[in-house]
């Protein structure tokens, strides 16, 4: 948070914020903190399939210098974003995109997390009916460290559209997360992940800026899975629930919350990346479109560029594109910003990992 003065927030309204209440400046302290659990973590695995061997093995996480299994870095996302749903997004329409989000510690099963958020920009949309809302937000550990933070802008519905819009402001974010200003877990040992643990025998040398690679597999999405994930991150989202409100929308029915689309293309992404100790970073991220049950995910990887960290250890900037019903090596880059983006385009993700140099094995 910026230490700047607060602005006031109204009471929150039994349905939620609307656009017109934002202001910037604003902070929300969000309610009820979550104590994660090995539960939660055995049940993201169940519902994403993901495989990264840091938070799957307690030995191998002890020997690149954990305490323990920390828990998925997106689990941990999801679950602090879940917090500020209620406070940032009940009414929203559509969440637009992500930018400089640095993950900052691990979480262990046992931690609590609590989030708080604030307003850095708010934008009515020319039709008088919503609008776009910036925000930052940061998730704590119980002892008040921040283990995460994150911008992302939402569009958000007016209550009346007659209503007088906030003052505009449209916040400058950055390009990338630097290299410089990635956080190295404290004790990381990178030469303790091996290719019999991993899988992979790909480490950071191994890569070059502008491969692409086609993830062969793909994963069917039920409606019972991406409604209990949602739920497993207390998101309270309208849109992802409620079938009665969504079928007089132009969509006609609940759509897939974006954070387990995330979730699942980057467990599809594990072949041809198995030595990804963890996520550092999530640069810039948009959901481009809409999910439903019974569409198929893919997903297609392209190096954007790889840092060296020092001796034992690397850092891969990616560029994560999730697909639905059509298979990575159908899907063709470059893919033209100009150019309306394919209808079976659904994310895209530009994020950066932490992964071995070869050179200490």
């Amino acid at each position: 948070m910026t230490g700047k003065p607060v602005c006031t927030i109204p009471a929150r309204p039994l349905d939620g914020y609307f656009f017109e209440d934002y202001r910037t400046g604003q902070l929300f302290r969000h309610a009820t903190p979550r104590t994660l659990t090995g539960g939660d973590a055995a049940l993201y695995l169940a519902l994403t399939g993901a495989r990264h061997v840091a938070h799957c093995s307690a030995p191998t996480a002890k020997s690149l210098g954990y305490r323990d299994t920390p828990l998925d870095d997106l689990l941990v996302f999801h679950i602090a974003f879940g917090k500020t749903v209620p406070d940032i997004s009940c009414n929203a329409i559509a969440n637009l995109g992500y930018a400089d989000m640095r993950f900052l510690e691990p979480v262990y099963a046992g931690d609590t997390i609590k989030s708080e958020t604030e307003i850095i920009g708010v934008k009515e949309n020319s039709n008088g009916k919503s609008g776009v809302v910036y925000v930052r937000s940061t998730a704590r550990r119980q002892d008040g460290k921040p283990v995460l933070s994150w911008v992302r802008w939402v569009m958000v519905a007016k209550r009346d559209a007659a209503a007088s819009a906030p003052a505009k402001h449209v916040p400058d974010l950055p390009g990338h997360v630097l290299p410089e200003a990635l956080t190295i877990p404290q004790g990381l040992k990178a030469q303790g992940l091996t290719s019999e643990d991993s899988g992979g025998e790909h480490f950071w040398e191994d890569y070059r800026a502008g491969e692409t690679i086609d993830h062969p597999a793909g994963m069917t999405l039920d409606e019972a899975d991406h409604t209990l994930a949602t739920r497993l991150y207390q998101n309270t989202a309208r849109v992802h629930f409620d079938a009665l409100h969504m079928a007089a929308t132009p969509f006609g029915r609940r759509l897939v919350y974006g954070g387990h689309v995330m979730s699942v293309c980057r467990a599809l992404s594990f072949d041809g990346l198995e030595n990804a100790i963890c996520i550092a970073a999530i640069n810039a991220g948009r959901h481009v479109n809409p999910v439903v049950a019974g569409d198929t995910l893919y997903a297609k990887t392209q190096v954007i560029e790889k840092w060296e960290l020092g001796a034992p250890l690397g850092a891969l900037r990616l560029r994560l594109l999730g697909l639905k019903n059509c298979a990575a090596r159908d899907f063709s880059l470059p893919l033209a910003e100009a150019q309306s983006p394919p209808s079976n385009l659904v994310l895209d993700l530009d994020y950066t990992v932490l992964i071995p140099r070869r050179a200490v094995h």
